[in-house]
């Protein structure tokens, strides 16, 4: 199968990203504006500029040649969220994406000419943001329960925020979100998941930020 192609980008530094806005479609635009905080809204934009520009990069096109085509699940096609594509020329791009923004970065996912089962999810996680208190009681297996069990104490914030990021990647892979118990959702040792721990071959995710890929 395949292997994904992962980049990495800068929210703050996304380029182009006042020239591609107009490009983003109407409901990514109406969806910005719901945001109350300017800086999840610039987030936002920046965001789907950066997926825009990484799409047309493996397609190796101009970005003004695709059109957003988000899917979900649940909602169905035309969308403002779920899982990202485009149309190319009036049809659609062959592409199978994925993205993910934590702590100003966004980390994004693309299979060229995919099979046409083929399931992508990519999620990316801080450390200090993705647990919270009562995590342990309602996000782990008891098997995931135990594993953190033998984790110094140092280090369990880390690895909590490993096991959050497969499960999300996981969750999109199938399409399914939190719709299903995380709890009952056990990622320590499923095929076609793994940690991404750098991106363009040596270079390492930075500090503070975890990620994870599910191909399927």
């Amino acid at each position: 199968m395949q292997n994904p192609v992962l980049d990495l980008w800068r929210l703050d530094e996304t380029p182009g990203a006042g020239d591609a806005i107009e490009l983003l479609g109407q409901l990514a635009l109406e969806r910005a504006l719901r945001y109350a905080n300017p800086a999840d809204r610039n987030e936002f934009v920046a965001g789907r500029v950066a997926l825009l520009d990484f799409a047309a990069a493996l397609l190796e096109v101009d970005p003004a040649r695709l059109v957003p085509d988000y899917h979900c699940p649940r909602c169905g096609p035309g969308q403002d969220h779920g899982r990202p594509g485009f149309m190319l020329d009036g049809g659609p791009a062959p592409l199978a994406l994925s993205a993910s923004r934590a702590s100003g970065w966004v980390l994004l996912a693309g299979v060229v000419h995919p099979p046409e089962e083929l399931r992508l999810g990519v999620d990316l996680e801080s450390t200090g943001k993705a647990t919270f208190e009562g995590f342990d009681d309602v996000a782990p297996t008891a098997t995931e329960k135990r594993f953190l069990s033998t984790i110094p104490d140092q280090e369990r914030d880390s690895q909590r925020a490993r096991l959050w990021a497969r499960k999300e990647a996981w969750l999109k892979m199938t399409g399914e979100g939190l719709r299903r118990n995380p709890a009952e959702l056990d990622v320590l040792d499923l095929p076609g998941l793994r940690d991404v721990t750098g991106i363009h071959e040596n270079g390492k995710l930075p500090d503070g930020l975890v990620a994870a890929l599910a191909l399927g």
